[in-house]
């Protein structure tokens, strides 16, 4: 069985770490059954990259802004457990 990994790479020069901790705290929080393993990853540049086993799924450069948390959740729900309910959180189509 897939280990899940999460990553967020973040900058130290914007000082973006609370708000990368308060992201994983999140993350930790809506998939505690599913995270194994949650790195925070200082850098430098403006750099606000979350990964989910290694795939990129969102970059604040490519965005233009950061992610609420709603739209974070989404997006790593879908790349580890796409089946898991977000319950109010989830967007219907």
């Amino acid at each position: 069985m897939e280990r899940n990994k999460i990553e967020i790479h973040y900058c130290t020069q914007c000082r973006w770490l609370m708000r990368a901790g308060w992201m994983a705290q999140e993350l930790l929080t809506t998939f505690d059954q599913e995270i194994d393993e949650m790195s925070l990853l200082p850098g430098t540049g403006g750099i606000y990259d979350i990964y989910a086993n290694g795939n990129l799924v969102w970059s604040r450069k490519e965005e233009g802004r950061f992610p609420d948390i709603t739209e974070l959740k989404q997006a790593v729900r879908d790349a580890i457990a796409p089946d898991k309910s977000l319950g109010h959180a989830d967007k219907k189509s």
